[in-house]
């Protein structure tokens, strides 16, 4: 059974570069989000009780999911009450007793369970609908078919994740397809500490990484082993040593994670990676920095070869202060940089920094058999349009006063968190204020999304009229 896991479209021609480009990204409020991020990481907030009461959790489970949409009764809640119908009450508790630290079959049901019963029963109601919506448009928006033309839908799971709080000494993980396919499920499960309903924007830059990396990835069959063979290649052609084709390829499903999660998200998944690890050394006894270190026994990247990646990715994307966004995001990472050691072997900076460019050049820029000869950033990109979406929502979320109740067709949930990061990651930034705005057009957003609404709707990206004229640009970009 797999473990829980934690933490395109044709070129266009380019796009006038706006001001925004031209002055380059303002960091210096990341400090004051690394504090927030911390506190949040410290909190004992541990979420609704495990509901291990079979009889209690049956009779929940059935007046929860009638809170849920039609889509997600049959292809969730139905399924998972089948399997623990097959289970008995005896085989219940013994799956409880079997996983007592609750890291493998026992975590993986309550957490299923509680993804129902949270939606269901209202928990955290706000959070949880906004939650839910940068979910669901990060999965939509790899998956649908405006953006997925001419790439087969994936093997598994073809409706988004559910969304739960819970575990915080985990941080955000999801358990991806194959594994809640063991009870019968046909979505993903992704987690967030409770805090993080409330507070610590860092964190919500991660989701990119859970939905768009892990829970896209194993959706599609021979993906990921796809790209691991073709970075073991492409490292090993460039002749930086026996350990860094290995240690990339082992860890790929991390690793491409990474990799979507800035395609969809844009440079905020980067400067949120660097900020939240390192407030969560910092929380957990260590100096607040990007470790260097990398253990064979890890699944995860180094910290500062994941920093030095995700400035490699952004530096491709196609919107006009890519180069200046990742030239900042090197630049925090350098100002962490000691001794890159992986296993026992210590790694030049430039042989790190040279490998995190080719393996930023093969998940974001090679053709994939598994996706139809098409490259993953083909299918998702971070724009020009999309960072002007995000400037103009980043001047709504720090101003007072009414939400507008409605927005324009193009603005999705990714570009709210985006905005948030990016706005509190900034001079003088009210982190209370952003989030809490944050937080209210999200809700908005989720409830007009038709994939929560009476309609068996997968990909309400799907949804859209063909207009005989184009609307001009000067449209408001809300009503």
């Amino acid at each position: 059974m797999a473990m829980r896991r934690s933490v395109s479209q044709k070129e266009q021609p380019p796009e006038r570069e706006t001001a925004a480009a031209v002055k380059g990204p303002d960091l210096s409020g990341l400090s004051a989000c690394i504090r927030d991020a911390k506190q949040v990481a410290l909190a004992t907030d541990t979420g609704p009780a495990e509901p291990t009461d079979y009889a209690d959790l049956r009779r929940r489970l059935v007046t929860a999911e009638e809170r849920l949409p039609p889509l997600y009764r049959d292809q969730v809640s139905t399924p998972f009450r089948a399997a623990l119908d097959r289970l008995g009450k005896k085989g219940f508790a013994s799956l409880l007793s079997r996983d007592p630290e609750r890291e493998g079959e026992a975590c993986l049901m309550l957490d299923i369970a509680q993804a129902i019963l949270q939606n269901g029963e209202r928990y955290e109601d706000r959070a949880t609908d906004g939650f839910q919506e940068v979910v669901s448009d990060l999965y939509d928006g790899f998956l649908s078919a405006e953006d997925r033309k001419e790439v087969n839908p994936p093997d598994k799971g073809v409706i988004p994740p559910l969304v739960k709080w819970g575990y915080p000494e985990a941080g955000p993980y999801t358990w991806p397809v194959d594994a809640t396919s063991s009870f019968g499920v046909a979505a993903a499960i992704v987690n967030l500490p409770p805090a993080n309903a409330r507070a610590g924007i860092l964190a919500w830059a991660a989701i990119a990484h859970e939905t768009s990396g892990h829970d896209i990835i194993h959706a599609d069959s021979g993906l990921a082993e796809e790209m691991a063979t073709k970075v073991w290649e492409a490292l090993t052609k460039e002749k930086l040593g026996k350990i860094l084709p290995d240690y990339w390829s082992a860890r790929i499903d991390e690793t491409a994670s990474d990799v979507l999660g800035i395609l969809n998200m844009g440079p905020a998944a980067g400067i949120g990676l660097v900020g939240y690890f390192r407030a969560l050394r910092d929380a957990y006894g260590g100096d607040p920095v990007l470790s260097g270190t990398g253990h064979l026994s890890d699944p995860h990247p180094a910290d500062l070869l994941r920093a030095y990646l995700a400035a490699a990715v952004i530096r491709r994307l196609s919107f006009s202060a890519a180069k200046k966004w990742a030239a900042a995001i090197e630049k925090e990472a350098d100002r962490d940089l000691t001794t890159i050691r992986l296993g026992t072997t210590v790694i030049p900076s430039d042989d790190a920094k040279r490998s995190a460019d080719v393996v930023a050049e093969i998940l974001a820029r090679t053709k994939m058999e598994q996706l139809e000869l098409r490259a993953l950033g083909h299918i998702q990109d971070w724009r020009d349009k999309d960072e002007r979406i995000a400037g103009k929502l980043r001047t709504l979320l720090q101003q007072a006063g009414t939400l507008p109740s409605r927005y324009a067709k193009g603005i999705y949930a990714a570009h709210v968190v985006a905005a948030a990061v990016t706005a509190s990651v900034a001079k003088g930034a009210d982190l209370p204020l952003i989030f809490d705005r944050m937080l209210g057009i999200l809700k908005v957003m989720h409830d007009r999304n038709a994939s929560w609404g009476p309609l068996y709707v997968a990909h309400p990206g799907n949804i859209s009229a063909i207009f005989p004229l184009t609307l001009p640009e000067n449209i408001p970009d809300w009503e």
